[in-house]
């Protein structure tokens, strides 16, 4: 097959893939479900492309995974996952460990696996998905303590389930360091993600890049470079990457409206890429013995285990139960139990070739019945909550000559800038509106100027003042032309 033929079928692959977002989205489904149909197609099958690499498949997974993670965390405003981290980091640890013990218990008393197959199967079961999480979840109104665990759980929950995988798919015999080196890897992952994401922030605050798409690759590449150093620190990659783009995403970047919209656009390639190819590996001849298993883990998975990982995990946070029920329900699957399936396979553990189908058909099972549901079980928990308006885009750019910031201000619909005059605005000493653009037409505002949805505002700052006039426009943007610094007091500058 020439390199032509490649790249047309690729570009054709993806183009199927951004279109199939929008039915995907009205259908309240995860794509990966068109995805994965894609590369069945594409398949021994249908087709006939012949392609059974575990290896290849598993390596194009691991870095497919490092760049969904990276998009989640740096999308994930660290606002509104705060209230939430107790649970979120509960149902990533706690949930994880029992979720594992019921998912391998029931699995040994219904299938007859032997202990440490029935817990490797429960283990590359434990995992929500981010992706999946990502892009279902924000389609779905529900409270933001929910969205917020619900999306710290699946983007942490990977780095201990894939330390329990390895360790079960192994033939070595765990011991009492077992547990020692667990709490190592995950405890140096964060701090490796940590310390990069900080030192990456310091660097793009600092560093006046000739061209603002650098920027977003920048930010990428100190995500990639905080999973390879956790690697090669025998430390958690996966947690490190997560940590390092959560750090960076709540960091005052600039051009951070770029950063996160090139993140979700690579995030969204690296899915339609990853899910094509797990649908590529797959022999669907094979799936209709894998239709019984699949179907009792199933059940364990979300009658027993589930449930009983978030009581066990929630419970002492004191959420409600109606909240609880939601995140038992909420336990998206996806990609990412194939790729671990596929793990234990390269690891050599004895039911890898029959795990890896029965986790395609469990994902594809769970992905039917939990995705279209989750809008009308968050309304019948009473935990759905009215679309608010989007969140204010802030943008900056450094002048490094001038040691000074521009900052590229849209005004979202529903926002309480609307109506609020110039001088209402009350920025800080040494911040100023300097352009106004409103239907495509820009103006030198005055203190008279009234602001108006959609008008998009450029704001000159001096470096010193950048941190408060930002504070001043979000604050404005929530509360209105009242709004006072921090929380009520007023500016120390003698402006009002």
């Amino acid at each position: 097959m020439g390199l032509e033929v490649v790249l047309g079928v690729a570009a054709a692959v993806v183009l199927l893939g951004v279109f199939a977002v929008r039915l995907s989205v009205r259908l309240g489904l995860p794509s990966l479900l068109v995805y994965l149909a894609i590369g069945v197609l594409l398949g021994e099958s249908v087709l006939g492309i012949q392609f059974s690499d575990a290896p290849l498949t598993e390596s194009l997974g691991w870095a497919a995974l490092v760049l969904i993670l990276a998009e989640g965390g740096l999308s994930t405003r660290w606002a509104a996952v705060r209230p939430s981290f107790g649970v979120g980091i509960a149902l990533a640890t706690v949930g994880v460990a029992v979720s594992i013990a019921v998912v391998g218990l029931g699995l040994h008393v219904l299938l007859g696996l032997g202990w440490r197959a029935a817990f490797l199967w429960g283990a590359v079961l434990s995992s929500t998905d981010a992706a999946a999480v990502f892009s279902v979840l924000r389609g779905v109104g529900v409270l933001p303590r929910l969205a917020g665990a619900l999306e710290l759980e699946s983007g942490s929950n990977d780095a201990p389930v894939v330390l329990a995988v390895v360790l079960l798919a192994s033939p070595d015999p765990i011991t009492w360091v077992t547990p020692a080196l667990v709490v190592y890897e995950l405890a140096a992952g964060g701090i490796i993600g940590a310390l990069l994401g900080m030192g990456g922030a310091w660097a793009l605050r600092r560093t006046a890049l000739p061209a603002t798409g650098l920027y977003p690759l920048a930010a990428i590449a100190v995500c990639v470079l905080a999973y390879s150093a956790g690697q090669l620190a025998h430390a958690s990659g996966l947690l490190a990457v997560y940590v390092a783009a959560l750090v960076l995403g709540n960091a005052d970047l600039p051009h951070r409206g770029d950063v996160r919209s090139f993140a979700e656009g690579t995030a969204w390639l690296a899915q339609i890429g990853l899910f094509v190819l797990l649908g590529l590996y797959v022999s669907p001849p094979r799936l209709i013995d894998a239709v019984v298993p699949a179907l009792v883990a199933g059940v364990v998975l979300t009658v027993a285990a589930r449930p009983l990982s978030v009581i066990a995990s929630a419970t002492p946070f004191r959420v409600p139960w109606r909240e609880q029920a939601f995140l038992s329900w909420a336990g998206l699957r996806g990609a990412v139990p194939i790729v671990f399936a596929l793990v234990a396979l390269v690891e050599g553990a004895p039911s890898g070739p029959a795990l890896v189908d029965v986790v395609f058909v469990l994902v594809v099972g769970l992905t039917l019945l939990q995705g279209p549901t989750l809008p009308w079980v968050a309304r019948t928990l009473g935990v759905a909550r009215e679309a608010e308006p989007r969140e204010i885009s802030v943008d900056a750019a450094p002048l490094d000559a001038l040691s000074a910031d521009l900052l590229q201000v849209q005004v979202p619909v529903g926002s309480r800038l609307r109506g609020v005059y110039l001088r209402e605005l009350r920025l800080p000493r040494g911040a100023v509106v300097s352009l106004v653009v409103r239907d495509g037409q820009g103006f030198t505002p005055t203190e008279d100027t009234r602001l108006r949805e959609r008008d998009q505002l450029l704001v000159v700052t001096t470096a010193e003042a950048r941190q408060a006039a930002e504070e001043r426009i979000r604050a404005v943007d929530q509360r209105g032309r009242l709004a006072r610094w921090h929380a009520g007091r007023r500016p120390t500058d003698g402006r009002g």
